[in-house]
């Protein structure tokens, strides 16, 4: 995500929790949900998300 985003986003905070609760967030906006979704997300689904939130993503670099 960072490879694909940086420098669009410009902190990513892993945080702890228990009880098999994996979160999304976009500042205070919730993303995604594995308590509400019953499921974990595709990653293409959480980069999509990001892109409809107006975070571009970063061309690959020519060499």
């Amino acid at each position: 995500m960072l490879h694909d985003f940086h420098p669009g986003i410009k902190e990513l905070v892993l945080v702890p929790s228990s009880g098999g609760v994996f979160e999304v967030s976009l500042g205070d906006e919730l993303l995604f949900s594995k308590r509400q979704e019953g499921r974990f997300p595709e990653p293409e689904e959480i980069l999509r998300v990001l892109e409809t939130r107006g975070v571009k993503k970063v061309p690959p670099k020519q060499e």
